[in-house]
């Protein structure tokens, strides 16, 4: 049997020898990572900045149409919508953005005398054209007999959909659409009235068309 003495187990104060414990490598290693995401999100974020200055801008149309007997004549974003030129560039807010899809019928304004959802049509495409929004009806203080009629049967709750429920109306009884209030409500079905006033909407689109 031999008895050479062992030799002593290094220890951390056996001098620079020693390597890393765990604690320093996950020490190290976290601090690096900081480092290459925060260089990540600065170098990322002057990327983004000179994408945006380097973006062209998007193409613009003049255009000039007539709405409630004034003539506008405005230069506008291609995308931009009659809706918005109403609402944002002639500041004519009766037409509501309610689903800006085509669906509730609440923007509706009459486009050469036919009705239209103004949230769904393109200002470029109406190159002189005359448009009649709610704010063009009446004639001066005196009423459309069809927003008289309105207030006479009460046919509002809200009002956030009346105006484009008087609007739809009005190009309702140009047509012709007021035979009966079946009729009516058919040919009325595009706008949506979330408080349920239809009876009554019905009610003054029959007087106003003098069926009452």
């Amino acid at each position: 049997m031999s008895t050479e003495p062992e030799a002593p187990a290094p220890t951390p104060a056996d001098g620079p020898s020693s390597g890393p414990t765990r604690r320093t490598f996950i020490a190290t290693t976290s601090a690096v990572g900081g480092v290459v995401i925060a260089g990540g999100a600065i170098g990322g974020g002057f990327l983004a900045s000179d994408e945006a200055d380097a973006a062209p801008a998007a193409p613009a149309s003049r255009v000039s149409l007539t709405v409630n007997g004034t003539r506008h004549t405005v230069t506008v974003d291609n995308r931009t919508s009659l809706l918005d030129l109403l609402r944002e560039h002639l500041d004519l807010t009766g037409a509501k953005k309610g689903c800006d899809a085509g669906a509730c019928g609440a923007c509706t304004v009459l486009v050469d005398g036919h009705r239209q959802n103004a949230c769904l049509t393109l200002a470029v495409r109406l190159e002189g054209a005359k448009v009649t929004t709610i704010e063009g009806l009446a004639d001066g203080e005196r009423l459309h007999p069809l927003q008289q009629a309105f207030i006479d049967e009460d046919a509002f709750q809200c009002g956030y959909c009346t105006p484009g429920q008087i609007v739809s109306g009005v190009g309702c009884i140009k047509e012709g659409h007021t035979h009966s209030p079946e009729e009516i409500r058919e040919w009325m079905s595009g706008n949506i009235c979330r408080c349920g006033c239809y009876v009554k909407i019905v009610r003054a689109v029959e007087q106003a068309a003098g069926r009452k």
